[in-house]
């Protein structure tokens, strides 16, 4: 949560309300110079090779590591994650680090089209140029290690710009990065405030805007990059659904349904978003969540017990509350939450499982980035296909059945980009991960994208 005071980010706790600390916010002027830096160094960084670029790089994994609890803490503590949770979350942050580095030159080499004894055509990677890396306050760690690591590695230079939520963490990653002896001055630079700061940083004479953040943001980062015709890599909001069908051991599910709904406040944008239970096991899979929501234990996001902390900011249970409240007014049924969590000052808002959904209502139509789950009945196949594909966004679903057939069936018509059957995981660095519809367009991790941030050239030679 962030106050402005004297041209200062002010960081606040939404756990209690205290100051966490302050970051100076970027003047215009300061911008426009890290952009100049990055364009003046950019031939030097390019002409390093990536074999180079890689091992310059490589010494930032194991000073983050060294950073680790600090970074852990103060994400706590600026945006409400459980300090268990942010702790975990380094595990699969360094993974994606190593494979980046160990991998990034294979993403990008070079590829043969064609050849016969005179002929030999192949594909060249080359860097796209200055980039501007903007990032969401949900994982923020991670989320500058899919930005800027990959760009790095294939050689364009970044202007980063952490959100507004988390100066605090952005400041530590800038102290990491700037002590990188080997990193040429303007390879990566960093500038700091709301989204008015983000939009400047687009404005600038960069070369390409890799972003992830809400749809909305990223529409206007697109029309920016649109009318100064550059690459745009978007990834932004999500609605997924996970389909339940009747054949499914409901005991074994319902762990993963809490897991996927209501880790990090629910605020993940590959979240389970809407539940969809083939009637024969409505009633049961909606009394089993009933059960084990109520058994989430709320409160300091501080305590290593702490399951669920309070959300990013107050504006974020506002939001929550219209929805909530929305759905409630035109007949949806809360079974659980509904309500800001009583006895405490911090922007907690109860874990909400909510029945009787429509789908004109907000809950379903818009993405709800928060711990409310809307459930919803389906009799057919062809019912269930139409529930999932009946949003705006398109990134992720999940479909449980016992039946592989039909469950392959159905993904093949689901309008998203990572589709998990049963146990099935999509999250490895080298799966690449990306939206359709809403949900944004390009996409990052493995082969595909890194290849998103360059430009590639045929080279024909006889």
């Amino acid at each position: 949560m962030t106050e402005y005071r004297d041209a200062k980010l002010i960081s606040i706790n939404p756990a209690n309300n205290t100051i966490v600390g302050e970051v100076p916010i970027s003047t215009p002027a300061e911008i426009a110079e890290k952009v100049k830096r990055a364009h003046e160094v950019k031939s030097l960084w390019k002409a390093l090779g990536i074999k180079k670029r890689i091992e310059i790089l490589r010494p930032l994994l194991a000073a983050f590591k060294q950073r680790e609890e600090e970074l852990a803490l103060l994400i706590t503590r600026e945006m409400g994650k459980p300090i268990t949770q942010a702790r975990n979350d380094f595990a699969d942050d360094f993974d994606y680090f190593q494979d980046f580095l160990d991998h990034g030159a294979d993403y990008i080499q070079d590829e043969i089209t064609y050849q016969n004894g005179q002929a030999l055509h192949r594909i060249v990677y080359e860097p796209r140029g200055v980039t501007a890396v903007i990032v969401p306050w949900n994982f923020p760690f991670l989320n500058f290690v899919w930005g800027v690591i990959p760009n790095l590695i294939v050689g364009n230079p970044v202007v980063f710009k952490h959100s507004e939520e988390c100066p605090l963490v952005g400041k530590v990653i800038e102290e990491v990065m700037m002590g990188l002896n080997d990193l040429p001055q303007g390879v990566f630079s960093e500038v700091y405030g709301d989204g008015s700061v983000g939009q400047l940083l687009a404005e600038q004479n960069v070369e390409m805007i890799w972003f992830t953040g809400s749809s909305v943001v990223g529409k206007q980062l697109f029309e920016i990059a649109g009318k100064r015709f550059i690459k745009s890599v978007l990834e932004m909001g999500g609605s997924n659904p996970c389909i339940l069908f009747d054949d499914v051991d409901i005991h074994k599910l319902i762990p993963r349904i809490i897991k996927g709904r209501f880790t990090n406040g629910g605020q993940m944008c590959d979240a389970i978003k809407r539940l969809i239970v083939h009637q024969p096991i409505f009633d049961e899979v909606v009394d089993k969540l009933v059960q084990q929501v109520k058994k989430i234990k709320i409160g300091d996001p501080e305590q290593a017990d702490t399951e669920l902390g309070p959300l990013a900011a107050v504006r974020q249970v506002r939001l929550l509350e219209s929805q909530v409240n929305d759905a409630i007014k035109q007949g949806a049924r809360a079974m659980t939450g509904a309500a800001r969590l009583e006895g405490l000052s911090g922007a907690y808002y109860l874990p909400t499982l909510l029945v009787n959904v429509k789908r004109n209502m907000r809950v379903w139509t818009e993405e709800v980035f928060g711990p409310v789950l809307p459930i919803v009945s389906f009799d057919t196949e062809e019912e269930a296909i139409a529930l999932a594909n009946d949003t705006a966004y398109g990134l992720g679903a999940i479909i449980h059945s016992a039946n592989a057939a039909r469950a392959q069936r159905v993904a093949a018509q689901i309008d998203a980009t990572c589709i998990d059957i049963n146990e099935g995981n999509h999250w490895l660095p080298c799966n690449p991960f990306g939206g359709q519809k809403l949900s944004g367009m390009g996409c990052e991790h493995g082969r595909l994208g890194f290849q998103e941030l360059c430009r590639f050239k045929v080279i024909a030679a006889s």
